[in-house]
């Protein structure tokens, strides 16, 4: 291992998006390295990514024998990454939607941070190519998530963040048991009530061009029901006061502290 930085990209059936990805991360940012988490994609999604790794030290593959859910991938790739040193791990999704251009921004507001989330939904963030409906679900998802687990940062269902070795174990990934869409408002809601500095810094999102989406209308009902769960269950604490501090702030500004 050459870098203290590692960009994790779960794939599944994503072959048409997967060399041009890791192109954009390796253009974007030299110095980082890339784990592609494969669940075995029929596809042979896995199979273009060893092709890659065999040219380049940087990239690096792992498989999992079966399609186990967004949460298992990451976890999995997380725990190949403290393995092994890492410093800085990212989560990218593989098809094009999270822009690697705008990776140095966010590994930027690392050193002020344990934990940074790419945000769709501050000042300078955008989302391209969505219609109004996809746009109202993320929005009133976050902001039903943000209410009821009292977390209070504007994109709380967002994918693309970097957190720091330390946060991960601070967090405990063995008790984030979400493996679908409801893991990243599990894993920043663990981030949260652990009392990690968490930042937002601005995105663009671009909806996927090629391949198709892993997301339903049960995926979402399914995920806002834990949140529900999880909010009850965190009641008395909030009802307590028990200080739990984020903070919030963009790639070129000053961090402000949330209470």
């Amino acid at each position: 291992m050459t870098s203290t930085t590692v960009v994790i990209i779960p794939t599944y059936n994503e072959r048409e998006n997967i060399a041009t990805i890791v192109g954009r991360v390796r253009r974007a940012t030299p110095d980082v390295d890339i784990l592609v988490v494969d669940d075995n994609s029929p596809d042979g999604t896995g199979a273009i990514a060893d092709d890659l790794a065999s040219t380049d030290s940087a990239i690096h593959v792992l498989h999992r024998t079966g399609k186990d859910g967004l949460g298992a991938a990451y976890k999995a790739g997380f725990a190949w990454g403290l393995e092994r040193g890492y410093v800085r791990l990212v989560e990218m999704d593989a098809d094009g939607s999270h822009a690697p251009e705008q990776l140095p921004a966010l590994l930027d507001a690392s050193g002020r941070a344990d934990v940074v989330l790419g945000s769709r939904w501050v000042p300078g963030g955008e989302v391209v190519n969505w219609p109004l409906h996809r746009k109202a679900i993320s929005r009133c998802g976050s902001a039903y998530a943000r209410v009821v687990l009292g977390v209070p940062v504007k994109d709380i269902t967002g994918g693309y963040r970097v957190f720091t070795a330390d946060a991960l174990e601070r967090i405990d990934l063995a008790t984030v048991h979400s493996h679908g869409y409801g893991f990243q408002v599990d894993m920043l809601w663990h981030a949260y009530t652990s009392g990690l500095r968490i930042v937002e810094v601005p995105i663009t999102f671009t909806e996927r061009v090629h391949g198709e989406s892993k997301m339903s209308t049960g995926i979402v009902v399914e995920a806002m029901v834990r949140v529900t769960g999880w909010g009850v269950r965190g009641l008395p604490a909030r009802f307590r006061g028990e200080p739990r501090t984020a903070v919030a702030g963009t790639a070129g500004g000053a961090a402000e502290e949330l209470n």
